[in-house]
């Protein structure tokens, strides 16, 4: 089976997870509502992007086996409406907007920067040095930090953000890294690392030279 449709799954759940949570608890205030919206919407954005403009990183094949542990890992995400839900907890609204703020900027990083990645490549391999990755050389990974990061806010309890550390600890720094690695081969990738940040954009600093601009 590919690595996907563990993901798949996991994100064409989500909805139908948190509503059944809602109808369990009784809890249909503000923030379970606001919940659902957010990561719903985000799970069936995603199933919409793998049709589009999937990543080939999730087309590997993996033993049934390794697709169910990353099925169960992935559950790990539904810690937090469980929390937000089970308490009864009502976020404050200022708390609310700042979540959906925080969310919405994450999704749009993580698509955009997505599109961008694969509609490059389709056409020309090599270094993107332009564009979401001009300043950043992992706009997509930000936004997603970004995106669970809106989910945590409302739960106003500190477990999900320790499970998000975990994530971006162990799955998410070694994938930057690995990129890193294997875009070293390039003889380009040095100047465009000292333009670039690893996970956040580098601000300050000097402009990549013309030549250098997207060999993509």
């Amino acid at each position: 089976m590919k690595i996907k449709y563990s993901i798949n799954f996991h994100k064409a759940l989500t909805f139908a997870i948190v509503l059944g949570l809602m109808f369990l608890y009784h809890n249909f205030t503000i923030g379970a509502w606001v919940y659902l919206c957010l990561h719903g919407t985000y799970g069936f954005l995603w199933l919409i992007k793998d049709s589009i403009f999937p990543d080939k990183q999730w087309e590997q094949e993996i033993p049934t086996s390794q697709g169910i542990i990353t099925f169960v890992l992935l559950g790990l995400y539904w810690v937090a409406p469980f929390i937000l839900i089970s308490s009864g907890t009502v976020p404050p609204l200022p708390l609310v907007a700042a979540a959906i703020v925080v969310n919405i900027v994450g999704v749009f990083l993580h698509f955009t920067s997505d599109a961008q990645k694969y509609y490059t490549l389709k056409y020309k391999t090599g270094l993107i040095t332009e564009g979401f990755f001009a300043k950043c050389r992992n706009p997509n990974y930000l936004g997603e930090v970004l995106i669970y990061l809106g989910f945590s806010m409302l739960t106003q309890h500190w477990l999900p953000f320790v499970i998000q550390g975990l994530f971006i600890a162990m799955i998410f720094v070694p994938n930057m890294l690995k990129k890193d690695k294997s875009l070293s081969r390039y003889p380009e990738f040095e100047e465009y690392k000292q333009n670039s940040g690893l996970f956040f954009p580098k601000l300050f600093n000097s402009r990549i030279s013309s030549k250098e601009k997207t060999t993509a």
